[in-house]
């Protein structure tokens, strides 16, 4: 039975999604990528400058000099679903990159019993089947510099494809673009603006297995869902500064401002706006070893009585590089300021050009 409750699950998935416009669509694009980012609590649209760009802000894929390629897998709800990252990123000229990345988010191995009692009534365990829901995300970026000074723009091209089993499968397209500008003081700005079009997914659903699954349980829902899904557009806004001593120590500061154009449980929320704050930081030393935090996802909890309070997500991590390979660790959720379990999350960024060295 709980088997057939997981099934239902995610079918109730795809109905819950597949309305014309909802606050939360393709939400497995949000979690974020490069364990040194989520160790600073996702606070990098301003500065972001290498590979992982082309996830956070595309317009800091020029500042990639040489090939670069990175990593990263991650395990969520107690190893049930697995998250995996790759991603690829090339200057072009002096002026304009491109990138090309993948993310992959899903549960496999799931127990199909939906055959389990044969039409006499007789429980048959050879008739139970395993099958995979799965997220898909791939993404083209471009970047180039701006004729003013300090400005650079970046676009990302990205194609969505959901899968449960066989049972029903999506595709979806939409459209990201970012700025970043560096000012004479070396402050750093982004605005990064995801699904800027509006993404649209359609479904397909077997009609024949969802009708296997309304036999299995009586009494469920038996209307099939529609087939049309639409991720609203987000906005991000980022600063940053980098600040040196003694030729030997860094620091990194930066503050982020997360915007959905709907009303939500974030800190500050309205029926146009809602802004959810970050802030990280990142203290290097000799460009070799770096140690991380942050913390956002401040949201307003109410509580079975009513009562409301703050909760947040503070996260820590540590990072080294040594001849254009970086391994970075994040430790995000730690304190069990949210319902979800911490991760631990490690990445992989490698600069290609030093195989030709």
């Amino acid at each position: 039975m709980r088997k057939i409750s997981l099934l239902l699950f995610l079918f109730s998935t795809v109905y819950t999604y597949s309305q014309t416009v909802r606050k939360y669509s393709n939400e497995f694009m949000s979690i974020g990528v490069d364990a040194a980012a989520l160790g600073m609590s996702n606070a990098v649209v301003g500065h972001t400058s290498d590979v992982n760009s082309g996830y956070w802000n595309p317009a800091g894929l020029i500042q990639v000099k040489d090939k670069q390629l990175s990593l990263m897998h991650a395990s969520y709800f107690a190893n049930i679903a697995q998250y995996d990252y790759a991603a690829f990123a090339m200057p072009l000229d002096s002026r304009s990159a491109i990138g090309v990345s993948v993310i992959r988010f899903g549960v496999d191995d799931i127990l199909n019993t939906t055959q389990l009692i044969d039409s006499e009534g007789n429980i048959d365990y050879n008739r139970i089947s395993l099958f995979s829901a799965a997220d898909y995300g791939f993404t083209l970026s471009y970047a180039r510099s701006l004729p003013l000074d300090g400005f650079n723009y970046g676009i990302n091209a990205k194609v969505i494809r959901r899968t449960i089993g066989d049972f029903a499968n999506s595709w979806g397209f939409g459209f990201d673009v970012g700025i970043q500008y560096t000012n004479k003081s070396d402050w750093m700005f982004g605005i990064m603006l995801r699904d800027i079009t509006t993404t649209y997914n359609t479904w397909a659903i077997d009609e024949d297995a969802y009708q296997d699954i309304a036999d299995a349980v009586p009494g469920q829902n038996q209307e099939l869902p529609e087939t049309t899904e639409i991720t609203l557009p987000k906005a991000q806004l980022g600063a940053a500064k980098k600040f040196s001593f003694h030729n030997d120590y860094t620091l990194l500061a930066a503050v982020q401002l997360n915007m959905q154009f709907a009303q939500t449980n974030d800190i500050v929320a309205s029926d146009i706006v809602s802004i959810d704050p970050a802030f990280g930081f990142e203290f290097g030393y000799i460009d070799l070893v770096y140690l991380r935090a942050g913390v956002g996802n401040f949201q307003n909890v109410k509580a079975l009585d009513n009562s409301q309070s703050l909760s947040f997500q503070p996260n820590i991590g540590l990072g080294f590089k040594y001849r254009g390979i970086a391994v970075d660790y994040a430790l995000t959720d730690i304190g069990d300021q949210s319902a979800a379990l911490y991760s631990n999350i490690f990445s992989l960024k490698v600069d290609l050009g030093i195989f030709r060295r």
